[in-house]
């Protein structure tokens, strides 16, 4: 491969490497090596070998890296998932559901031909080109809102998200790491560390051995380890984010840090060298006009160096600039190429490297390229090893896209890192400087936060790698966090809540995406599930989340569509519900929401009752008494809106006789267990608030229907063993749905549902619990998978919809939450006490058959 060194002194793999593998994301949770390990294996800490091998049997090395954590998740490269998976499409619905929704396909194909090909956009939605699902993906780097860039677990750079909302899944092979020994002036080994063979790049020794290395993963953080055989040299690469719970700059930085330890267990001295080298942009679309150039730069700033390369990539409309910087010290030496072809043999960067474990360090700017031309630079840091020594060699990501535009190209929006760094796109060089100085202390915060969590020996290894790994998509679901102009706000519907524009201008304006294949910023009926992360580490995100929500509701959008389920033509927005999302980014979100429109949502039943319990949640966490004066009037606006659904006054709302909840694709009719539970739990809420905002009559009122509601609820829905979906008259009306206590879970997170504030009879939510597990748990899938949607009395999962019959992942999540909940009750009666200890049994193993699912 023209590597220059000899044969003998390379290492190679007898097993041959791995391929990328086809399938979901590899989400298994798995136990590591733990100090505890002498523990009884009946404790709630003991990490089963069995468990913690299913990643790792492929692990030859013996290497455990430099200062690994025992807990994460953690896998051999060499690893190969045994279960393939494909997107969800057309072939995977019964004949029957296929029948029901042809009016839906056939109305979809249309707007997606219109969408596509005529207006020339993309899809929020789109069933016709689904994104592979490939298990290759790991931490993702960049702090919240500004754009991120997925490492997978191989060390490929291969997801990418700049663009606000926007993912390119695209493997890019000139990003790589490459190390160089030598020994007494001699190069005797270099390597990509990679375990790719491509076709680019030839003159590049790739086909690292997989087998002697290993990842681990616990959000933000993430370390690979790289026994390199026959060399007596481990190596350690830690990733670093600024993930910072209650830290409203840091947290804001697209940067990402890796630091590399390098530990030489043999007798001889060594130089080593690491290269990063990083291509300008991605070798799509965006590269294709030319015009990108690199430059190196220096920076020197409070007795701190930092060295590096600037690729500046100005296609429009988001230009930005990426920074390849390392740490100059006293031990160490920084040099760089300038530009190389990344689609050439790429023999001129290796055997600079070879030579002398530098690089040649050109001086000046590079030529703009010309149309269709690639570019990459590299950057390296080298050190000294001393015998059974170790050195550390730091590198820092950085891009700097200050002004966005979304896809609607309407406005400029500033992200809200430019608050600190600049709105003018020269960012780059300070960013990197900032996060090689600053990383040490981010580490010693992220260790005191998760510290509590990882010391506590009464939680399993799995769930304190879940708890942390599973918050990675605040910062990689689409997210944006954008400063607010003074005047972007309409005086009309801003002036009576008096926090509103104090809490967006001092903490910006927050968006994340229902789902990189869902394509829509802040979908309110699954953000009541995934909402008390952002409360309870980023509390004035969720506020300032809320107050836009408020914005929202009390505006309209008159514009008349076609809905795709219904064919039916209505306004996009009435005022005074809550809107589905906050729009698209291949649109313009906030100034046109609901991107959402298989269904009108104005009639959905769950949206309002969401927004109250959350809203209520949010003041009993926070203690903001002028955030519960702002939404009360928003909070009375929403309820007003939703007495009309409930038609017979029995203080119970009735569903409409089609999907009109966050299950759009599950009728429901009549009075539910659902959107009731979820109705009477919104009722109790609106009487404390009305106490609080000192609302007597308003009190009596809502506290008479919540009277009459509980007794309706009860006589209708209770059947002795858990609360009937719906009141039908359909075969699905008996159906088990393992989301019927989330009422329930919401108001034991706010305080409430016990005692004098009870709603639901205690051993009512006792025994559906149990129920569910029993059936939507354990007699589905042989446990293995969570809880199904909806099951059946005797036992066969409810496949009368396309959705009863799945696992969502955060309804598991609240309901195993509400297992514990009732379990943490402090209740004298001891059979009560047995069935709740019983509960939290359930509750852990839900979790653990959850967070080990492929």
């Amino acid at each position: 491969m023209g590597t220059g060194v000899l044969a003998s002194e390379q290492t190679g793999c007898a097993k041959g490497h791995p391929q990328d593998t086809e399938g979901t994301e590899g989400m298994q949770v798995t136990d590591c090596e733990s100090p505890e390990d002498s523990r009884p294996q009946n404790e709630p800490g003991y990490c089963d070998p069995e468990d913690s091998g299913q990643l790792m049997a492929s692990y030859e090395g013996k290497a455990k890296g430099y200062q690994v954590p025992p807990f994460g998740w953690r896998i051999c490269l060499a690893h190969e998932f045994a279960e393939k998976r494909k997107p969800f499409h057309a072939n995977n619905i019964s004949l029957s559901n296929l029948i029901k929704h042809l009016g839906m396909g056939m109305r979809y194909l249309q707007w997606w031909y219109q969408k596509t090909q005529v207006e020339k956009k993309t899809p929020f939605i789109d069933f016709m080109n689904c994104v592979p699902l490939r298990q290759i993906y790991g931490c993702p780097l960049g702090g919240i809102g500004g754009g991120t860039i997925t490492r997978g677990w191989r060390g490929q750079f291969c997801r990418w998200q700049l663009n606000p909302g926007m993912y390119q899944h695209r493997t890019v092979i000139a990003d790589q790491f490459t190390v160089c020994l030598r020994r007494e002036g001699q190069t005797v080994y270099q390597q990509v560390l990679s375990v790719e063979r491509p076709r680019v790049l030839r003159s590049w020794n790739w086909g690292l051995c997989g087998y002697f290395a290993f990842y681990h993963a616990l959000y933000p953080r993430a370390w690979t380890v790289y026994q390199l055989p026959g060399q007596n040299v481990t190596l350690t690469c830690r990733q670093i984010t600024p993930i910072l719970p209650h830290d409203y700059q840091d947290s804001s930085l697209p940067v990402g840090v890796f630091v590399w330890d390098v530990e030489n267990e043999g007798d001889e001295a060594l130089d080593v060298s690491i290269m990063f080298s990083m291509r300008n942009g991605l070798g799509g679309g965006d590269d294709a006009p030319g015009g990108l150039w690199n430059e190196p730069f220096c920076l020197e700033q409070d007795g701190e160096t930092t060295q590096g390369l600037l690729l500046h990539h100005p296609t429009l409309p988001n230009p930005y600039t990426m920074a390849v910087a390392a740490r100059l010290t006293a031990d160490t030496t920084v040099t760089h190429i300038t530009a190389f072809d990344p689609d050439s043999t790429g023999q001129q960067v290796w055997q600079d490297l070879l030579q002398d474990g530098q690089l040649d360090s050109p001086a000046g700017p590079s030529t703009p390229t010309q149309k269709g031309v690639g570019i990459a630079g590299a950057v390296c840091v080298a050190g000294k090893l001393s015998p059974r020594g170790r050195c550390r060699l730091e590198f820092s990501l950085a891009w700097d896209m200050p002004r966005i535009m979304f896809g609607a190209k309407g406005q400029d929006y500033y992200r809200r890192y430019t608050r600190f760094f600049g709105p003018d796109g020269d960012a780059a060089p300070a960013l990197s400087h900032y996060a090689l100085c600053r990383y040490a202390d981010w580490e010693k915060r992220i260790s005191a936060w998760q510290s509590p969590i990882l010391d506590d020996r009464s939680l399993p290894a799995w769930y304190k790698s879940a708890l942390f790994n599973e918050l990675y998509f605040l910062a990689d679901g689409g997210t944006v966090w954008l400063e607010v102009p003074e005047d972007s706000l309409p005086e009309e519907l801003a002036g009576s809540m008096c926090q509103l524009r104090p809490i967006l201008q001092e903490y910006g304006r927050f968006g994340y995406l229902e789902g990189q294949e869902y394509r829509m910023y802040n979908t309110y009926d699954v953000h009541f599930y995934a909402s008390f992360a952002l409360i309870m580490l980023w509390p004035k995100l969720e506020l300032s989340l809320q107050y836009d929500m408020a914005l929202a509701t009390l505006g309209e959008d008159l514009t008349r569509r076609r809905y795709l389920m219904s064919g039916v033509m209505a306004p996009v927005k009435k005022r005074n519900v809550i809107p589905h999302d906050i729009g698209d980014p291949d649109d313009e979100p906030w100034l046109r929401v609901n991107a959402y429109l298989i269904h009108d949502t104005a009639d959905w039943k769950d949206l309002n009752l969401k927004f109250v319990l959350q809203i209520y949640r949010d003041y009993y966490l926070t203690g903001d008494q002028g955030f519960l004066r702002d939404m009360w009037p928003v909070c009375l606006a929403v309820m007003e809106s939703e007495m009309k659904f409930d038609k017979d006054q029995d203080g119970l709302i009735e569903n409409g006789g089609y999907a009109d909840q966050t299950y759009d694709g599950w009728v429901t009719t009549g009075p539910s267990a659902y959107c009731g539970g979820l109705w009477l739990a919104a009722v109790a809420v609106m009487v404390q608030m009305a106490a609080l905002c000192g609302a007597q009559d308003v009190q009596d009122r809502f506290s008479s229907i919540l009277s009459r509601g509980q007794e309706a609820y009860e006589r209708l829905l209770w059947n002795g063993r858990y609360y009937n979906y719906d009141c039908s008259s359909q075969p699905q009306s008996r159906s088990i749905m393992s989301d019927q206590c989330a009422g329930q879970w919401f108001l034991r997170a706010c305080g409430l549902g016990e005692g004098d504030t009870e709603v639901f009879p205690t051993r009512h939510i006792v025994r559906a619990l149990q129920t569910i597990f029993e059936l939507n748990v354990q007699a589905f899938a042989g446990g293995a998978m969570g809880a199904v949607n909806g099951m059946q009395p005797h036992g066969v999962p409810d496949r009368t919809s396309v959705q009863s019959d799945e696992v969502w992942v955060g309804v598991v999540y609240g309901l195993a939450a509400t297992m514990i909940q009732e379990v943490m009750r402090s209740l004298p009666h001891p059979s009560t006490m047995y069935t709740l200890a019983q509960q939290t049994s359930s509750a852990i193993t839900l979790l653990y058959s959850l967070t080990h699912t492929t």
